[in-house]
């Protein structure tokens, strides 16, 4: 409708007025509803050219959108493990900061985990010790096989003598029985000091072995309590917390709350521009935005970035082809936008919907001298009607209140 009003300004009006001014028709006479269409058809005919030329420039070159919102990410409070709550901390709507304590499940089962662990550690210390007693006998027994085998050792060798000499003091029974003594104190020597090594590798190895795999569950029950009480994993807010002692949480099917973190999506706004803005839509661009939770106001924007790809064509691998003709609603360019002065979105709360149009701006063309001036002129003419565009968002700034307020009735 704006561009309508302009465009019959320049078309329309002219034309009526030559007609009175030189053919001397008038309103309600020779012009009336039913002569119009042909008195003023050059006018009609100029106007509704200009108006579908303006709208496409407009449009094309300084695109709105109403899919504009800032975004923000929330994180899911939960615990690593299900369980009952034993103690809660914070309530809800309350800001946390970056590991605080949030609430606690119950640890009986890791507290006697935790007990087991400890006993079996005593258990190895009590056997360490008894160990060393066993150590002890064993080096008693290995002295005494040693004392008997050498006095076995030595009787043979004096027997050998005396009868290497010819006595008939000694016999060749007695040597050959002493012989097999000798092999049975050898035997005994060779157990008792197996059963030394036996008691030392107890000592050196087993027992520590031992202690050390109590040690290991000694930590993991520790472990396993620690992660029992969930901390804020960053500072924000605790929303949607109606976490009571006794409720069950799992971690799959039934998170504790919700944790916006501080600062998100403060002063960063995405809009998606339809397709045939592709070509328009650039980094450093200039835009205005005006969001429903902020009336009245109109804060001039910067686009800072531009999504590569568009989200409408992802696809996800599974066992059937994509197929083109299902791909579903044609998507948008994406735009990220942060305010040109800070401070002005501050109080714009995240997720608000909002209403963005973005300038094609060709100032720092039109200082070139190579251009020509058929594209000097046209520059500046897409240049000129962006206030088209501007003026149309101020208005709808203004009446937003009246229409949601009044006609629609939220």
């Amino acid at each position: 409708m704006l561009e309508l009003i302009i465009c019959s300004l320049v078309t329309i009006l002219p034309d009526y007025l030559l007609r009175r001014q030189f053919q001397g028709k008038r309103w309600g006479d020779q012009i009336n509803f039913f002569t119009v269409w042909y008195e003023l058809r050059w006018g009609i005919t100029l106007c509704a050219m200009l108006t579908i030329s303006l709208i496409t420039i407009v449009f094309y070159y300084h695109p709105t959108t109403s899919s504009v919102a800032s975004f923000f990410r929330t994180v899911t409070i939960l615990s690593e493990a299900g369980g009952r709550v034993e103690e809660i901390y914070v309530e809800n709507n309350q800001r946390v900061q970056a590991g605080d304590p949030v609430f606690r499940l119950d640890s009986s089962r890791q507290e006697a985990a935790r007990e087991t662990a400890l006993r079996q550690i005593g258990e190895a210390d009590a056997a360490l010790t008894l160990a060393q007693s066993d150590r002890a006998a064993a080096i008693g027994t290995l002295d005494q096989a040693r004392a008997a085998y050498r006095q076995t050792f030595e009787d043979l060798e004096r027997r050998r003598t005396l009868q290497e000499r010819g006595s008939t003091a000694v016999s060749a029974q007695e040597v050959q029985s002493l012989e097999n003594e000798l092999d049975v104190r050898q035997g005994a020597l060779d157990a008792a000091e197996a059963g030394v090594a036996a008691v030392d590798a107890t000592i050196s190895v087993l027992l520590p072995a031992q202690r050390a795999v109590a040690e290991a569950a000694l930590e993991q029950a520790e472990v396993e309590i620690e992660k029992l009480t969930v901390y804020a994993g960053t500072s924000g807010t605790i929303e949607q917390f109606t976490l009571r002692k006794g409720d069950i949480v799992s971690p799959v099917l039934r998170p504790a709350g919700i944790l916006v973190p501080e600062g998100a999506g403060q002063g960063r706004f995405q809009a998606g521009f339809p397709q045939i803005s592709a070509q328009v839509i650039r980094p450093g661009g200039v835009a205005e935005i005006m969001c429903v939770s902020k009336p009245f106001t109109v804060i001039p924007m910067v686009i800072t970035d531009v999504q590569d790809v568009i989200a409408a064509g992802q696809i996800r691998p599974s066992d059937r082809l994509a197929d083109a003709q299902f791909q579903g609603a044609p998507g948008t360019v994406t735009a990220f936008m942060e305010p040109i002065y800070e401070g002005q979105t501050d109080d714009i709360p995240p997720g608000s919907r909002c209403v963005a149009t973005a300038y094609t701006n060709n100032h720092d063309r039109l200082d070139d001298p190579d251009l020509s001036t058929g594209r000097w002129i046209f520059m500046h003419v897409v240049d000129t009607v962006g206030v088209v565009h501007a003026a149309g968002l101020r208005i709808q700034s203004i009446l937003l209140p009246l229409q949601t307020l009044v006609f629609t009735g939220h």
